[in-house]
């Protein structure tokens, strides 16, 4: 897989995460809507931790940097 996330998509995904995950337990949302943000969440800790996300893949987008060739 080739990475098509930058530092600053990553940091910011896991932030989101991590708000997410502290609604949840502190039980300002619960039920389903709460279920979906844990699955959300975790989705957006596995692509900030691997540096690629599939839907950017698909719609040809990639905020990664690009590199020079020398």
């Amino acid at each position: 897989m080739k990475k098509n996330m930058s530092l600053a998509d990553r940091i910011i995904r896991l932030i989101l995460s991590a708000i997410m995950v502290s609604l949840y337990v502190t039980n300002i949302v619960s039920g389903t809507l709460g279920i979906i943000l844990l699955v959300l969440a975790s989705v957006f800790t596995l692509t900030s931790l691997i540096s690629f996300c599939p839907l950017y893949a698909i719609l040809g987008i990639s905020t990664c940097p690009v590199k020079k060739e020398n």
